[in-house]
């Protein structure tokens, strides 16, 4: 039986369609970041059509961290506008199920919890930015180390709507002090996922008191002392607010575990032509 490490490996040299029929078969449930170069990633939330309106005010209101790049018709499990053939019953390698706002289990198919309700958002992820880095010269921890980025709840207050309401979660990723303007250039034009930097220096700044004990993802490496936090609005921030609310049913992506669309990363405007 073939470890995680060389399922991962063949991963990265495999295109789009490739990928998503390997995710589909759930012969790779891993994270994501470093597959599907220069394409766009998403975060998914997937909801009743009674809370569809609400959440994207949500989104409107809080582009930053929710980028709102596509969405589904009611009933329908295909995003037609990213892809060809994404099927968001399967397509992910791992489903996040919340029951009342809570977290009731992962799964890598949601085929059987599918109905005619339901409506599907597709939000900017980070991962975007981080391959133009990478392009750019920088090294992406998380990357060279097959990990999953930290991501942190922090006290950026979120505009409500409905019943999304609670703080931005934040992502973080460590450079050298000297990088920093450099790498806020970069990625102040990817305003579709998430742009510039919300945070450099301090965690406490925006109210993380514990660095080392991140809410989803892996711990961070040790910092030396030429270097600094660099924190990113982050497509979690949607289930921070479901955990907080008492949504009957909604399903998104596991944190790190993206949905891979045939948009172009450097496209000016995240829509299939």
């Amino acid at each position: 039986m073939q470890n995680y490490q060389d399922i991962y490996s063949e991963a990265q040299k495999l295109d789009n369609n490739q990928l998503r029929t390997l995710i589909r078969s759930e012969k790779f449930r891993g994270q994501t970041s470093g597959l599907a170069k220069n394409f766009l990633q998403t975060n998914l939330i997937i909801l009743d059509k009674t809370h569809a309106l609400d959440f994207m005010i949500f989104c409107q209101r809080n582009p930053k961290s929710c980028p709102l790049v596509g969405v589904t018709n009611v009933g329908d499990p295909f995003f037609k506008t990213l892809g060809n053939d994404i099927d968001v019953r399967s397509d992910v390698p791992s489903y996040n199920i919340y029951i009342n706002g809570k977290l009731l289990k992962r799964t890598n198919n949601i085929s059987n919890l599918w109905n005619e309700n339901l409506v599907a958002f597709a939000i900017g992820c980070s991962f975007t930015f981080e391959h133009s880095l990478i392009q750019h010269g920088f090294k992406i921890d998380h990357i060279e180390n097959n990990k999953i980025v930290p991501m942190y709840r922090s006290n950026i207050k979120n505009k409500i709507s409905g019943q999304f309401k609670n703080t931005m979660v934040v992502s973080m990723r460590i450079f050298k002090k000297s990088q920093v303007n450099e790498v806020i250039s970069i990625c102040q034009s990817f305003h579709w996922a998430h742009g510039k930097p919300v945070h450099v220096g301090d965690p406490k700044g925006i109210g993380i008191n514990d660095i080392n004990n991140p809410d989803w993802g892996d711990k961070p490496r040790k910092m030396f002392e030429d270097e600094v936090n660099v924190f990113w609005a982050c497509g979690v921030t949607p289930q921070n607010a479901i955990l907080n609310s008492d949504i009957a049913f909604c399903v998104s992506h596991t944190p790190g575990h993206m949905l891979i669309t045939d948009i172009k990363e450097d496209a000016e405007t995240p829509i299939l032509k």
